[in-house]
């Protein structure tokens, strides 16, 4: 690497270290994720088995990443259909019960393979998927994702092997079906053997045990690219990336930032030949070959230039071997030729630069620059100095938050709240109890208004019976339903009072509906209190880290977290947002993401206008002057259509038709939530109603 030579390398190092700890994660910051990440792919494998596929969250996201540019990748496969390697690995299996599939890779070029359906399958789209060659049936890649790509999320476009779109407007995302086979490939035996110091033996045999995936996609150069479908290592790969120590993690970050920032920045979709993929597998080789014998913070901009120089000779000779399978040459259908020659040329300017092309990384550039203007200065890196402890506990709270679990199945809930006793006792995390709390939390809110669904006969939401229910069944129900939501607001946040809200408000509670608002209010207006996800201020963090830094994260939670509400569209809570549920479900959104100050002036405005009517219209003028003036202090973006049509309803209840129509015609400027047509049909509801009303003026 080209450095001026009055430039201490390992100070800059160590300084680009500490910038990359803010920028992409602490050690513990980045643990926190993966556990609580490994928490609820487990919750939802062992627990939850809300349907006949296993899901998977994979790549950054599961790696401990949270990079602006990180999309959620999650893999899904048939809990039923498993692919073997040979004949013989069929007796571990009960046939009568699993559809096996065999794998014969001997006519495709390596890291993919046909897969023969060995015995009959239940599922329509692996049927629809076959095809024969030579009186045998395979499962044709080109079919099975032509059918899949959108069966997660309805309207996302094909890419690769994955279902692609963005959630909310905000989050991408790729899922991929595929097929999983509880043996490790032979292709890939020779790399057991070539893992002489890292990975340790023990993670090793974890992988292998472990097996791999099949992902619905074929070599574009291979002889059945319809057909084939390529072997994937996700989980291997993820179970590396965790046995990294944190300087070649940040590493591997930081090219991920080269990449995108410097390398890529400014190329079309169709440009970017290399991703981050190539990025990954180049520090698996360079931590495999032993190439660098120190990964410390000192060390770090050596350890990315010895990386950046692997991945300059591959675009040279053309060829990037796959880690597990060499052979398998992962530039063989794009980088070749003109595309080869100038991004050669493109990486090898960067490469003539030297030190100066990490001023081209934006996350970066400061880091550098400090270094830079004061040569001298010395640089920090006890990891207690690396992040504060305040910054420490946005990131957990955020991780927390965004890692919510709904169920609308009620024999699931019950079924889980009978088990719950057997996952307190297990050997967790203190972060993956803070997750358990939290699912506790959700599943008792969930069972509540499923309870009252059933008992009420609400047909639209699945759950009902036609029997009649006594008035002391009911009140059984009611009573077990107040102790229930109390106590999931004792493992939640202040947020979780609003289910108590809803809940008394559903049941004409309104008077108790609205001394817990008035309690949740003045919970909410403490110098302490911290709303997730929204920018807080420093004083407000500070004064969090301050005043509760002695308590039990139970504790903080409960009395100074507040998030927005998280509304599973599958469970009725309250009848006014049932036309937005349903409407939601006609696009496959399963939740509905409101603003928590948003449910607050709304559940003051329905319960008012049953008690005071003055009151009312205050909480109606609060609500009004919140969505229109608020500046992303309490409503996010992605919000904004939901947060119009919460308007809208609370001024057509009162009666005010032309503010109404406003509202839903501002709400229609917004499509995250995908509740158009719940949206159209309240719009004619009010030109029905003006028209009407005019007609009579008359």
């Amino acid at each position: 690497m080209t450095t001026p030579t009055w430039l201490d390398l390992g100070k800059l190092s160590e300084s680009v270290f500490m910038g990359l700890c803010h920028k992409v994660g602490c050690s513990q910051t980045v643990i926190m994720r993966r556990e609580i990440v490994d928490f609820r792919d487990m919750m939802r494998t062992q627990v939850i088995h809300t349907r006949e596929d296993i899901k998977m969250i994979s790549g950054s996201t599961k790696e401990g990443f949270r990079l602006k540019e990180s999309d959620l990748d999650v893999m899904f496969w048939p809990k039923d259909h498993y692919v073997v390697w040979d004949l013989d690995q069929a007796q571990n299996y009960d046939l009568s019960r699993k559809t096996l599939i065999l794998c014969d890779s001997s006519d495709s070029l390596p890291g993919f393979a046909l897969l023969e359906l060995l015995t009959p399958t239940h599922r329509e789209s692996v049927k629809n998927a076959c095809i024969r060659i030579n009186d045998r049936l395979y499962v044709s890649s080109f079919k099975y994702r032509q059918t899949t790509f959108s069966i997660v999320v309805t309207n996302s476009k094909e890419h690769g092997p994955c279902g692609s779109g963005v959630l909310f407007g905000v989050a991408e995302y790729d899922t991929a079906q595929c097929f999983v086979s509880d043996f490790w490939p032979p292709p890939a035996s020779k790399w057991i053997d070539r893992c002489h110091t890292w990975p340790t033996p023990s993670i090793v045999d974890d992988i292998v045990r472990n097996g791999c995936h099949f992902v619905a996609i074929g070599h574009k150069l291979g002889k059945h690219a319809d057909k084939e479908w390529r072997i994937s290592f996700s989980l291997a790969e993820q179970k590396l990336v965790y046995s990294m120590n944190h300087c070649q993690f940040l590493t591997y970050g930081l090219l991920k930032l080269f990449l995108n920032e410097s390398i890529n920045n400014g190329l079309s979709d169709e440009d970017k030949l290399l991703c981050s993929y190539h990025m990954k597998t180049a520090v698996f080789w360079i931590i495999q070959r032993n190439t660098i014998p120190h990964w410390h913070p000192q060390y770090l901009l050596e350890c990315f230039w010895v990386c950046f120089k692997l991945i300059l000779k591959w675009v040279y000779e053309g060829v990037c071997p796959n880690f597990f399978i060499p052979e398998n040459n992962m530039f063989l259908s794009k980088i070749h030729g003109e595309a080869q020659k100038n991004l050669f040329i493109r990486l090898y300017k960067l490469y003539e630069k030297g030190i100066v092309s990490l001023l081209r990384i934006p996350s970066i550039r400061s880091s550098v620059i400090s270094v830079l203007k004061n040569p001298r200065q010395s640089v920090a890196t006890n990891k207690h100095m690396l992040l504060s402890r305040v910054l420490f506990e946005i990131n957990l709270l955020h991780e927390l938050n965004s890692n919510k679990i709904t169920t609308s199945d009620l024999k699931q809930c019950i079924r889980f709240l009978n088990d719950v006793e057997k996952l307190i006792i297990l050997p967790l995390t203190q972060f993956q109890v803070l997750m358990l709390h939290r699912f506790i939390a959700s599943i008792l809110q969930s069972t509540v208004f499923l309870l009252h669904n059933v008992f009420t006969g609400f047909a639209q939401f699945k759950v009902y019976t036609s029997s009649v229910v006594n008035k002391q069944v009911y009140m059984y129900m009611a009573k077990t339903s107040n102790y229930m939501l109390k106590l999931a607001a004792k493992f939640g946040c202040i947020s979780d009072t609003l289910h108590i809200v809803m809940f008394y408000y559903k049941t004409l509670r309104y008077k108790e509906a609205l001394s817990v608002l008035k309690m949740t209010k003045a919970k909410l207006a403490q110098p302490y209190v911290v709303y997730v996800c929204y920018s807080n201020t420093k004083a407000a963090w500070y004064m969090f880290h301050q005043s509760l830094g002695g308590q039990s994260w139970s504790t903080k939670m409960r009395h100074a977290v507040a998030w927005d509400l998280i509304l599973d569209n599958e469970i009725c809570y309250i009848n006014e947002l049932v036309p937005e549920q349903m409407s939601g479900l006609q696009s496959e959104n399963r939740v509905l993401l409101i603003p928590l100050y948003v449910v607050l002036h709304m559940l003051e405005v329905l319960c008012y206008r049953h008690v005071d009517p003055v009151r009312a219209q205050t909480a109606l003028d609060n609500l009004q002057d919140l969505v229109h003036h608020d500046q992303r202090e309490y409503i996010m973006k992605p919000k904004r259509d939901i947060s119009w049509e919460i308007l809208g309803i609370c001024q057509q209840v009162t009666g005010n038709h032309q503010a109404a129509l406003y509202s839903y015609q501002q709400s229609l400027r917004h499509k995250s939530h995908n509740i158009q047509t719940a949206t159209l049909m309240r719009i004619q509801e009010i030109m029905t109603l003006m028209h009407g009303n005019q007609y009579y003026s008359r």
